[in-house]
């Protein structure tokens, strides 16, 4: 199945501008078709094209199916890698695991101090599209580490860091079916005082395995546990 993704429709009308481009010009569909709308808010909706515009494609009502919010709503914190393109792997495979929210963290030891967000957003719209996802994730600005920790709720919070002192596997600390916010640090991992400023709001420390990771792979890694655990 093709989804399409219009955050304004609302069931029947003219789908947007740039999906209608797709829909018409790319994939060639025909007055007639039948195609599949997310609206990102849970709601597929299944129409059939009255006018194969490019510009504005206009639809007609068949059905609208509504999806159950997640049990379970995973967020992930991370700090985007110096390659672009492996921080953008990262979020395509995360929103194809069922990643809810993502947040890009300016760490101490960040070597990427800036973001194009709305890049960021495209990716993780054609990863909600490819993997037919009916939600799509919340991605926030690129937030300081100090800023993000002294606001999320500490008890969901499970933070992987590569020093050596007591950690326990993320498979063991999770507890099944409730929401998850996964800290991933950058490259050259988080500070030390990153680590003791998120001891000091009560997170939970966290093993990831005995292999030194990547950031995108630890990031994958955390992301799958989770999924995985609750399947």
């Amino acid at each position: 199945m093709e989804l399409f993704y219009d955050p304004d429709f609302k069931g029947e009308g003219v789908l947007c501008e740039p999906e209608s481009k797709h829909c018409i010009n790319v994939l060639r569909h025909k007055t007639g078709d039948i195609i599949t709308i997310a609206n990102g808010y849970g709601s597929y909706f299944k129409c059939r094209i009255t006018e194969a515009h490019h510009k504005r494609c206009q639809l007609t009502s068949i059905e609208t199916i509504h999806h159950k919010e997640p049990e379970y709503k995973v967020h992930l914190a991370v700090a985007p890698t110096k390659s672009i393109d492996r921080f953008e792997w990262l979020i395509e495979k995360a929103v194809e695991m069922g990643v809810q929210e993502i947040t890009p963290l300016l760490c101490a030891h960040s070597e990427r101090k800036k973001l194009r967000i709305d890049r960021v957003e495209r990716i993780a719209i054609s990863a909600m599209k490819q993997s037919l996802k009916a939600y799509m994730p919340i991605v926030n600005d690129l937030t300081s580490f100090q800023d993000f920790i002294n606001k999320v709720k500490s008890s969901q919070t499970y933070f992987a860091h590569c020093y050596d002192e007591k950690k326990i596997p993320l498979k063991n600390a999770y507890q099944l079916k409730t929401d998850a916010v996964l800290c991933i640090g950058p490259e050259g991992d988080f500070s030390i005082d990153e680590v003791k400023l998120a001891q000091k709001q009560g997170c939970h420390m966290v093993s990831l395995g005995t292999s030194r990771l990547r950031t995108e792979t630890a990031g994958i890694a955390a992301c799958h546990t989770i999924h995985l655990l609750n399947e």
